[in-house]
C-alpha cells in the first residue's frame, strides 16, 4: 500500500513539508560544508593545507601496491621527475609521504620519537626478533637497549674485535690454494657469518654450534619474506620454520648465559655485552632479551657487511685505477707498520679503501627505503622554494637507494668514483647533512656503522695482501627481490696467491 503522504498527486505541499525540505536542505548544506573544511581548511586556524602531490594510480583500491612491488626505485624515479621531491602514494588503506633529498628529509632523520616513529612500521620484526626487544616494546625502553648496543661496540670493544676478524680472515683464506676460481659472493656470506658468529654470538656458537646456529638463522633469515611486512603472522611455512628456529635459538642461547654466569667467566664478544647489562632501575637483561638483541645486532650487520664486501670486490677488479691505489696504499702501511701487522689504528688509517667501501655503499644500500610513522603534522620547504604540509598520520618515507644518486649533489652519480670523497671534493659534505643516508642518519643512524667499516677494511686488505684477483663473470645484478637488496647471481672470481713486494 502507498502512502498518500508521498504521493504529489493526492497531497499538496504543507507548511510542514515545506519546512522538512528547508531543514534537509540546511543540514545537507552543512554536512557539504563540513566536508569542504575538512579537505580544504583543516585546523581551527583556517589555513589552506599544502598538501603533496598525489601519485596517480588507475586502481583506487590497490593505489600503487603493484607499482611498488615491480620496483620501488624506479616509481620513485619516475615520480620525482614528474612530482619533485615530495609526493604521497596511497598504498591499499596507507599514505606514503616520501621525501628524497637533503633539502626535505632533515625532519625525517631529526624528529623525535614521538613525532616520527620507527615502531608502527618495523613491527613486522617481532616475531625474528622476539618479543620484549626493539619493535616490541616502547621507546624509552628501546633507547635503553639501544645504549646496550652503544657500549657494545665502544672503540675499546671494537678493537678486540678486530683482532677476532683478522685472525678469521687469515684463516678463512689459507683454506684457498695457490689458485682457482670462486663466487665471491658465496665466500664473503660465509666468512662475514663466521666472523660475526666469534666477534657477536661469542666462542661457544663459534667453536661448538656454529652449523646449527647458522642453520637456525637460515630459516629465520627465509622467514622474512616481502608478504611479511604486512602479514607477519600468516600461516606459512616459512613462518613455521622461522617460529621453530627462534624458539631453538633462545633455547641454545639460555644454556650458553647459564653457563657463562655458572662459570664466572667472562668472554669478549657482544654476547658478554649484553649478559652484563644492566637498565636504569638496575634491572638486567633476561635471557630471552640478550637473544632477541644478538639476533637484532646479526640482522642488521650479517647481510649489509657480506653485500657491501662483494659490491666493493666487483667495482675494484673492474676500476684497476682505485684497484691499484688500494694495493699502493697496503704497501706504504706494511712498509710503515710491517708486514703482518693489522690491527684498529692501522685499518682506521685505509682512507683509499674507505672511500672505495664508501662508495660502493652509495651506490648500493642494502636498505632501499627507511619508514616512519607520523603522529603529528610538520612541513618541508623543497630546493625550488614550494612549501608542503605532511599530515598526522601518514607513513613517511626516504630512499637511501634514490637519494645517493641525486645529481644535484654528486656529479656523474651513476658513475663509481670513490675520489668524489676525497679531501678538496667531499660531495657529501658540500651539500650538506643528510646527503649521504647509506647509514640512515640523525636519531636513528646506525650504531653498527663503524662496525661495517672495520669488518669490511679487515677483509679486503687481507685479500689485497695475499692475492691477485680478476673478476671473469659479467658485473653484477642488483637483487630486487631481497627484503635487502643486494647481489644477484654469482660473482665469480679467478685468484692467484701472491706476496707484496714492498718496493
Amino acid at each position: 500500500m502507498e502512502s498518500p503522504v508521498l504521493d504529489p498527486k493526492k497531497v499538496s505541499i504543507s507548511g510542514d513539508n515545506k519546512m522538512l525540505n528547508v531543514g534537509l536542505l540546511l543540514l545537507a548544506t552543512i554536512v557539504v560544508a563540513k566536508l569542504i573544511s575538512a579537505l580544504i581548511m583543516p585546523g581551527s586556524s583556517g589555513k589552506k593545507k599544502r598538501i603533496p602531490p598525489v601519485v596517480k594510480a588507475p586502481w583506487p583500491i590497490v593505489g600503487g601496491l603493484i607499482r611498488f612491488l615491480k620496483g620501488p626505485i624506479i616509481l620513485l624515479r619516475e615520480e620525482y621527475q614528474k612530482l619533485g621531491s615530495v609526493f604521497t602514494l596511497n598504498l591499499v588503506n596507507k599514505n606514503i609521504t616520501f621525501l628524497i633529498g637533503p633539502e626535505v628529509s632533515a625532519h625525517f632523520f631529526k624528529a623525535s620519537e614521538s613525532d616520527l616513529s620507527q615502531q608502527e612500521v618495523y613491527r613486522f620484526n617481532v616475531p625474528t626478533f622476539g618479543p620484549g626487544v626493539v619493535f616490541d616494546v616502547d621507546y624509552s625502553v628501546r633507547q635503553e637497549q639501544f645504549r646496550f648496543f652503544t657500549e657494545a661496540l665502544r672503540v675499546n670493544k671494537l678493537k678486540s674485535y678486530v683482532d677476532q676478524m683478522v685472525v678469521e680472515a687469515e684463516d678463512y683464506f689459507s683454506k684457498w690454494g695457490d689458485s682457482g676460481m670462486v663466487d665471491l659472493k658465496y665466500e664473503l656470506e660465509h666468512l662475514i657469518i663466521l666472523t660475526a658468529s666469534r666477534c657477536l654470538l661469542g666462542r661457544e656458537v663459534r667453536d661448538k654450534l656454529f652449523d646449527d646456529v647458522s642453520a637456525l638463522f637460515h630459516d629465520l633469515d627465509n622467514g622474512m619474506l616481502p608478504i611479511s611486512v604486512i602479514f607477519p603472522y600468516l600461516p606459512l611455512p616459512a613462518h613455521r620454520r622461522r617460529d621453530r628456529a627462534r624458539k631453538r635459538l633462545a633455547e641454545i642461547f639460555a644454556s650458553i648465559i647459564k653457563a657463562r654466569k655458572n662459570s664466572g667467566n667472562a668472554e669478549n664478544d657482544m654476547l658478554q655485552c649484553f649478559i652484563d647489562s644492566k637498565y636504569k632501575d638496575g634491572r638486567p637483561t633476561t635471557e630471552e632479551e640478550v637473544t632477541g638483541l644478538l639476533i637484532a645486532a646479526l640482522f642488521a650487520g650479517q647481510h649489509t657487511s657480506s653485500i657491501t664486501s662483494t659490491w666493493t670486490g666487483a667495482y675494484l677488479m673492474t676500476h684497476k685505477n682505485y684497484y691499484s691505489s688500494v694495493v699502493e696504499e697496503q704497501k706504504t702501511l706494511m712498509m710503515k707498520h710491517g708486514e703482518s701487522k693489522i690491527d684498529h689504528d692501522i685499518l682506521s688509517e685505509m682512507e683509499a679503501l674507505y672511500r672505495c667501501i664508501k662508495e660502493a655503499l652509495r651506490l648500493h644500500p642494502p636498505l632501499i627505503m627507511l619508514l616512519r610513522q607520523s603522529h603529528s603534522d610538520f612541513s618541508v620547504t623543497t630546493r625550488g622554494g614550494k612549501e608542503y604540509d605532511i599530515p598526522k598520520g601518514h607513513i613517511v618515507g626516504t630512499s637511501p637507494a634514490f637519494a645517493n644518486r641525486l645529481p644535484h649533489i654528486y656529479k656523474d652519480p651513476d658513475t663509481y668514483d670513490p675520489d668524489r670523497f676525497a679531501p678538496g671534493r667531499e660531495e657529501d659534505k658540500v651539500a650538506g647533512a643528510f646527503s649521504y643516508v647509506s647509514f640512515g642518519g640523525g636519531r636513528h643512524g646506525c650504531l653498527g656503522e663503524p662496525f661495517a667499516y672495520l669488518q669490511i677494511k679487515a677483509i679486503w686488505s687481507h685479500l689485497l695482501r695475499n692475492f691477485e684477483l680478476e673478476l671473469v663473470s659479467p658485473f653484477p645484478e642488483i637483487d630486487w627481490n631481497a627484503m635487502v637488496v643486494g647481489v644477484k647471481g654469482k660473482v665469480m672470481v679467478k685468484y692467484k696467491r701472491r706476496k707484496l713486494t714492498l718496493e
